[in-house]
């Protein structure tokens, strides 16, 4: 990574807001001179793009701050995207814009914020966003975040054409929000110096408020976000695949392996990966969020892929199959396995409009409980250990969570319109049984110790019934094998 250059010339430390423009300490240059300041004013082409075509999104993105306007009326909104979050030094972390401002604007760009002003009849809305940076002070090539250091960004208006919302400069607002006047609620968590701004206007209560509105409206999926996650699920249904044909190389490595794998795929069609990828094999499974993928892969053991490709519009995949590692399950994994599979197949089976959000995760649960009693791991009737969660010490989690901009998504709603609700044609949520037995379970037989096993799949809710959006990667234990076979061979 090359070092940036610092000014000596205090003239052209300043941008158009009087901020000084950041400086490395130890540059190898001690200055700029005036020769050479001037010289960097001068000669550049006229690079504005014009006649812009808006996002895909644009129409969805208007419709959303429509019911937003309708849902607050004579307020003020103010939603940021987010800064730059320092990783170590002056590194920072890839930036992902804030969950409630990518649905509202499709704009993915750091410091970025909407603003809804209230009118007579609604609302105006503007996105504050950073302008190109300057040429004339030097911020172009002396800043850490100017344009010869991380790539040119969008012209304002440039940026009306492409989210058809009229833009301003941000480095105003903080200003502008101090003046103003009336009721004010702002997204928290994501922006100090905006949330500084507004520090004497604004309610927790109201804020959180405006939080769990946005949370909600995202609960069913218009077109636009059906076609997104349709096209994550099919990345990633393709990085499974890639796994599969380099399983042997993971196997004289580690998980890494795996989890790079997976990635190029992500980062090839995608944004990124959707979350932490778990690539889990032998006991490690039975950890719920191995993130660390550092351990050995293992001819005979089980694989637990959990992973998604996140779309360059950040809508995500979320899918788990759990894979024999040499290609066959021994008699022990595929009696788990199906019982696994038996239970997802009648939790998907609820998944229907006018089902209550609870019924997939009972009918799902009701299966594993009825196999654990069964084997004789518990003891029944299934009724008394569903009473008392008594599955739950080889089950562990719920059987599913809404899925959209993030992989845990509407996560604020509140309970009555979320797991008290009714499912509704639009809503896309996964269903993923899993049965864990933790290698030092002493209640189990030695031979299920560090057997984990989960099935996930992402389903649509449709008119008149569902549709399972990753049904392109095999479910079946029979299928899987044959699948794996056919990869491999």
């Amino acid at each position: 990574m090359s070092e940036e250059l610092t000014p000596e010339n205090p003239e052209i430390s300043q941008t158009e807001s009087d901020e000084p423009i950041k400086q490395r300490k130890n540059g190898l240059y001690p200055g700029v001179s005036d020769e050479l300041a001037e010289s960097m004013k001068s000669g550049w082409a006229d690079t504005e793009l014009h006649g812009l075509e808006p996002i895909a999104q644009a129409s969805e993105t208007a419709a959303r701050r429509a019911a937003l306007s309708a849902r607050f009326p004579g307020e003020r909104i103010v939603v940021p995207a987010g800064n730059l979050k320092t990783r170590s030094n002056d590194t920072e972390y890839a930036f992902r814009a804030s969950t409630e401002y990518a649905y509202l604007t499709g704009n993915q760009t750091e410091d970025g914020v909407l603003v809804l002003e209230p009118t007579a009849t609604g609302h105006h809305a503007t996105i504050y966003l950073l302008p190109r940076s300057d040429r004339e002070n030097g911020e172009f090539w002396l800043d850490g975040q100017g344009e010869l250091w991380v790539g040119r960004r969008h012209s304002l208006t440039e940026a009306e054409q492409v989210y058809g919302i009229p833009a301003s400069d941000v480095r105003e607002l903080a200003g502008k929000l101090g003046e103003a006047t009336g009721p004010v609620r702002v997204v928290r968590g994501h922006d100090s110096g905006i949330e500084a701004a507004l520090a004497d206007k604004v309610t927790r209560e109201h804020d959180e408020e405006l939080r769990v509105f946005l949370s909600e409206a995202r609960l069913v999926k218009d077109a636009f976000e059906v076609g997104e996650l349709q096209k994550a699920v099919d990345s990633t249904v393709r990085g499974f695949e890639d796994v599969v044909k380099v399983l042997d190389k993971a196997e004289a490595t580690s998980e890494r392996y795996i989890e790079g794998t997976f990635f190029l795929r992500a980062r090839v069609e995608g944004n990124d990966i959707g979350y932490g990828s778990i690539c889990a094999s032998g006991p490690h499974a039975c950890t719920l969020h191995w993130v660390r993928n550092d351990g050995p892969v293992r001819s005979g053991d089980l694989l637990l892929l959990d992973a998604g490709v996140e779309t360059h519009s950040l809508y995500t995949a979320d899918i788990t199959r759990t894979l024999p590692v040499n290609g066959r399950y021994t008699e022990l994994q595929k009696k788990i396995y199906d019982a696994v599979y038996e239970a997802q197949e009648a939790g998907i089976a609820a998944v229907k409009p006018g089902a209550k959000y609870r019924d997939f995760h009972d009918a799902a649960q009701r299966v594993l409980a009825e196999k654990l009693v069964e084997w004789g791991l518990v003891e029944g009737p299934v009724e008394r250990v569903l009473e008392l969660g008594l599955q739950r010490r080889w089950t562990l989690h719920g059987t599913g969570h809404m899925l959209g901009l993030d992989v845990h998504d509407c996560a604020v709603a509140r309970t009555e319109t979320y797991v008290d609700a009714t499912l509704e044609p639009g809503m896309c949520l996964t269903v993923e049984p899993g049965l864990y037995f933790q290698a030092d379970d002493l209640t189990v037989p030695e031979e299920y110790r560090g057997i984990g096993v989960r099935i996930e799949d992402d389903i649509l809710v449709t008119e008149d019934g569902n549709r399972n959006l990753s049904a392109g990667l095999p479910r079946r234990s029979d299928e899987v094998e044959a699948w794996m076979a056919q990869l491999k061979g």
